[in-house]
Order: C-alpha cells, then sequence, then structure tokens
C-alpha cells in the first residue's frame, strides 16, 4: 500500500502527458495502437538498463559506462555471429559486459574509488574497444541470421514487440531480486548506512561487485537488443543512454544518496522518459527544446528527492 501511494502521482503525471500529447501530436496520432506498441519498444531498451541503473544507485554508486557497453556487446556479438551463431553470439556479448562489470564492481569495492570516476574510464575504453573492430564502421548483421534479428524485431503473435516481453522479463527478474530476496535487503541496507550495513555482517565488497555485474549484463542484454534492431552493430552506438537510464531512475523515485528506490518506480520512471522523447517528436517541438524540457523534469524529480528526504 505505501509503493502505491509512492507510485501513484508517477502513473497520473502517465495520465497527463497522455492526455497532452494526444491533444498536440496532430491527426490524434499519438493514441493510436500502432502508436503506442512502437512506444513500448522504443522504452525497453532504455529500461533495460535502468533497471540495472537502479541496483547501482541504490548502493550510492552510479554507472556512466553502460551506453558503451551496449556498443561493444552488440559489436561483439555481431562480429562472432556467423562464426558462432546466435546463442555463441549471446554469450559472447553478455560475456564481454560481464567483464566490465566485474571490473567496475571490482574496483569500487577494493580499491574505494569514487564509481563515478571508475565507470567514466571504463566508459572510455568500452567505447574505444568498440571503435576498434571494423575501423569504427558498422558491421552488418546477416539476413541469415533470423533468430538474432528477431530479438529486435518481432512481434509476437505479430503484435507485441519482443523487445517489450524481454523489458518485462528484465523487470520480473529485477524486481523480484530486489524486493523478494535477502540480496536486495541488503542492497538497501547499504545505501542507507553502509558502516551499519558493514557492523551487521552484509558482505560489501560482493554484494557491491555482483550489483555491477547485473548492471553491465544488462547493459549487454540492451546491446543485443539495439543491434537486432539496426541489423548491423554501431561501434558509435550508445551515446547518451547511460543519461536517460540515469534519467529514468530518478524520474521514478529512487535517490541518488542511496537506500530508497523501486523497480515498479524506475519502470514507470522509463515509460515517462519515453512519452516525453516520443510526444515531443511527434508534436514537432525542436530537438534543442527537447532537451530543455528533459533537464527541467529531471531536475524536478531530484528536487522533490530533496523534499521527500527532509
Amino acid at each position: 500500500m505505501k509503493t502505491l501511494r509512492q507510485l501513484l502521482p508517477l502513473l497520473i503525471a502517465i495520465v497527463l502527458l497522455v492526455a497532452f500529447f494526444a491533444f498536440f501530436v496532430p491527426g490524434g496520432r499519438f493514441l493510436t495502437v500502432s502508436n503506442l506498441l512502437d512506444l513500448t519498444q522504443q522504452i525497453s531498451i532504455n529500461a533495460i538498463l535502468a533497471f540495472g541503473m537502479t541496483l547501482a544507485i541504490l548502493i550510492g554508486g552510479i554507472d556512466l559506462s553502460v551506453g558503451a557497453v551496449v556498443a561493444l556487446a552488440g559489436t561483439v556479438a555481431v562480429a562472432v555471429l556467423p562464426h558462432a551463431g546466435w546463442a555463441g553470439a549471446a554469450v559472447a556479448g553478455m560475456g564481454t559486459a560481464a567483464a566490465f562489470g566485474l571490473v567496475n564492481g571490482t574496483c569500487a569495492a577494493k580499491t574505494r574509488m569514487p564509481p563515478f570516476i571508475i565507470t567514466l574510464a571504463t566508459m572510455l575504453v568500452a567505447r574505444g574497444t568498440a571503435l576498434r573492430f571494423n575501423e569504427g564502421r558498422p558491421l552488418p548483421v546477416p539476413d541469415s541470421e533470423t533468430v538474432f534479428l528477431n530479438l529486435g524485431n518481432a512481434r509476437l503473435f505479430g503484435v507485441v514487440p519482443v523487445p517489450a516481453l524481454i523489458m518485462l522479463g528484465a523487470f520480473a527478474l529485477t524486481a523480484l531480486l530486489l524486493h523478494r530476496t535477502a540480496f536486495g535487503q541488503h542492497l538497501y541496507a547499504i545505501g542507507g548506512n553502509r558502516e551499519a550495513a558493514r557492523y551487521v555482517g552484509i558482505p560489501l565488497a560482493r554484494r557491491e561487485t555482483t550489483v555491477y555485474v547485473l548492471c553491465s549484463l544488462l547493459a549487454g542484454l540492451a546491446g543485443l537488443i539495439h543491434s537486432s534492431q539496426l541489423y548491423s552493430a554501431e561501434p558509435a552506438a550508445g551515446q547518451g543512454f547511460e543519461l536517460n537510464a540515469i534519467a529514468a531512475v530518478v524520474v521514478g523515485g529512487t535517490s541518488f544518496t542511496g537506500g530508497i528506490g523501486t523497480m515498479p518506480g524506475t519502470l514507470i520512471g522509463a515509460v515517462i522518459i519515453g512519452i516525453l522523447d516520443k510526444g515531443l517528436n511527434q508534436a514537432g517541438v525542436h530537438f534543442s527544446l527537447q532537451y530543455i524540457i528533459k533537464g527541467l523534469v529531471i531536475l524536478g524529480a531530484v528536487w522533490l528527492d530533496v523534499r521527500r528526504r527532509k
């Protein structure tokens, strides 16, 4: 009941945004079934990234490398695809992503360097590594790789986008992990009071490393979907994805100071960001104004978080 009360303002915001764009988007296109289904497909990648980012921010950390990991995981997967098939490509792409998560988590847990600096550095490493493939040129996905292409483009029964189903699966797993396991309770404890969590015996280093590995694995999954949607691996892809993910997390009510947040809130936050992106585009708002509006929305969400904590 408490969670529902916390989410109610976000649900009201969604209703107001939909009503607003239903009125201002020419031709009533925003509320068509096909447009709303396209919206779920567009939201999927950002939501998957935001689920992992929620775990990182909950413990007082952050992961700026997820956008670059999206590009690298997708590039590695497509490079391996002709030789190892879709399963081998998936393992290679997500394995590469997990390796970056392991580096992020180990450095954060063992060295106590700021996660902001660690993940900024690994973001540059991942981006540079992706650009080394094929001299930075796109790698096309062969037309024969239908399973891989279906990952980002197929629709269940010709209606529901597969990326949206994958997003809901990722949401169910991360929500279960966070809200129904001791692991999740440990994350809240670490974010709420790190020293107190240490004193009661929570294995901080192991939990922190696991969080960053999970965050990168979800980024790897998003990278596979993104490459599938583009029909190619774009080494320069994923730029700014980390900012959209952070925006979804913050708008969804997760506190930047750690210890406060929910997966349902993050999902709703991703929906709000997705509605803003699509609605502003279809309403013909200039891209420069879109940045300003999104920035003000994020600023408002942080202000509300500060007020709530006071």
